[in-house]
C-alpha cells in the first residue's frame, strides 16, 4: 500500500551501510569437534541474525504490554510451569506423557561433540538442506583448530557431521569461511519436499520458441555478479519512516497502489526487453 505522508521534507531516510552483524561475546555450546581419535575442542557462536522489524503485541485500551500465558484447556485456568510436562500425541487428544529427566536420559550421545563421519567436497551438498550457519572459535587448543582449518581449506573439503543442539539432533556441515570454521546445520532429507511431487508441476507446456529465445534475452541482459548489499528489506525501511513520523506526531494517509493494466506474456516480455535497451 502506498503511503502520503504530510510535511516530512526535514526527515531523512536510513541508509544501507556495507555492514556486518556485530560479533556476539558469549558462545552458545561449547564441546569438541570429533575425528577418530583427534578432538578439536570448540565453542559455537551465533552468526546469522534476522534483523526484520520486531512489534510487541499492545492491549489497544491503554498500551500495555500483553504476555503468553500456559491455560489448560480443561479446566480453563492459567497453569503454572513448575505444572508443565511435554506429551507426544499418539491419537487425537491423546498423549503420552514425558518428564524432563526421561528425555534427558535418551538425548543422543553427540551432545556435547560435533562428530564427523566423512569428508565431502562442499558444493555436492545441495543449498536446499541448509539450515543456519555459526563460527566455530578454538577453545583450548588453538594448534588442532588451525590444523583442521588447513587441511580443509587445502582439500576443499568439508565434513559431514552432526550435533545436538538443546533438545534436536542435526546433520552438519562443517566448512572453511573466511579464515574460520563454521558449521552450517542441515533440514534432514525427509523434511524437503521433492517439487516434481507437486501435482501441478507434473503437466508443464514446453513454452512457445518466440518467447522462449525473448526470455533468454531478458536473462542474458540481466546478467551479473551477485552482491548482497544490492538488496535490502524495504519494509523494514518505510516502518522505520513511519516510526520517525508518528514520533513527530505527523499524520499518515494509507492509499491504495494504483493496479497495473494485465498484459499478454508476449507483451509482457516485449515491453520489459524494450524498458532493458532503453532504461530511463
Amino acid at each position: 500500500m502506498g503511503l502520503k505522508q504530510e510535511e516530512q521534507q526535514d526527515m531523512e531516510s536510513p541508509q544501507v551501510e556495507k555492514t556486518t552483524a556485530a560479533a556476539p561475546s558469549r558462545s552458545i555450546w561449547s564441546g569438541s569437534i570429533t575425528i577418530g581419535l583427534v578432538n578439536v575442542p570448540v565453542k559455537l557462536y551465533s552468526m546469522i541474525y534476522d534483523k526484520g522489524i520486531a512489534f510487541h503485541f499492545l492491549h489497544k485500551t491503554d498500551g500495555q504490554p500483553l504476555k503468553y500465558v500456559k491455560m489448560c484447556t480443561k479446566e480453563d485456568k492459567i497453569v503454572p510451569w513448575n505444572e508443565v510436562v511435554r506429551g507426544y500425541e499418539v491419537a487425537k487428544n491423546e498423549y503420552i506423557v514425558f518428564e524432563k529427566k526421561e528425555l534427558d536420559a535418551v538425548k543422543p550421545e553427540s551432545d556435547k561433540r560435533i562428530r564427523i563421519s566423512k569428508f565431502v567436497d562442499y558444493f555436492s551438498v545441495d543449498p536446499v538442506y541448509f539450515d543456519r550457519t555459526y563460527a566455530l572459535l578454538p577453545d583450548e587448543s588453538k594448534d588442532s583448530y588451525s590444523l583442521l582449518l588447513s587441511a580443509l581449506q587445502r582439500t576443499n573439503k568439508a565434513g559431514a557431521a552432526r550435533i545436538t543442539l538443546r533438545t534436536k539432533e542435526y546433520p552438519a556441515l562443517l566448512h572453511p569461511y573466511k579464515g574460520a570454521l563454521v558449521l552450517t546445520t542441515l533440514r534432514y532429507g525427509y523434511d524437503v519436499v521433492d517439487p516434481q511431487d507437486f501435482e501441478n508441476l507434473q503437466k508443464l507446456e514446453e513454452p512457445q520458441k518466440a518467447e522462449l529465445d525473448l526470455a533468454i534475452k531478458i536473462v542474458k541482459d540481466l546478467s551479473g555478479d551477485f552482491d548482497i548489499y544490492e538488496f535490502n528489506d524495504s519494509y523494514q525501511k518505510k516502518v522505520q519512516e513511519l516510526v520517525a513520523l508518528k514520533m513527530k506526531g505527523e499524520k499518515i494517509v494509507v492509499e491504495k497502489p494504483a493496479q497495473e493494466e494485465a498484459k499478454s506474456l508476449m507483451v509482457a516480455l516485449r515491453e520489459t526487453l524494450k524498458q532493458l535497451e532503453n532504461p530511463k
